[in-house]
């Protein structure tokens, strides 16, 4: 759907991830029932943002949030990257576990 837009591959690619990330962060939200105001304290964020996630506006938050916040509501990540050939889908990369990589890069923020 999204390489229709008129976007670049990158652009279409980081557009699906978004998206694949906010789907499964609204599902666990819903599965858990959380209110705004919980995830306010939970997600460590202001409540504007908070609804702008719970409201699903995917250009106001970035692939690196979304991360972080599954993190911290316990959430697992992987990512798989595949070569783009027509061929059998070799898996190149696998990260099972975002959780060492986003404390290094929320720490080195500051």
């Amino acid at each position: 759907m999204f390489d229709d837009l008129g976007l670049s591959r990158s652009e279409a690619s980081a557009l699906k991830v978004k998206a694949t990330l906010l789907d499964a962060i609204l599902r666990e939200i819903e599965k858990r029932g959380y209110t705004q105001r919980q995830l306010v304290e939970i997600l460590d964020e202001y409540q504007p943002s908070v609804s702008n996630l719970t409201r699903g506006k995917i250009a106001k938050v970035s692939v690196e949030k979304l991360l972080t916040y599954s993190d911290r509501l316990k959430m697992r990540t992987r990512l798989t990257v595949h070569p783009s050939s027509q061929g059998p889908r070799k898996q190149v990369s696998e990260f099972q576990d975002f959780k060492a990589s986003m404390k290094r890069r929320v720490s080195s923020r500051g």
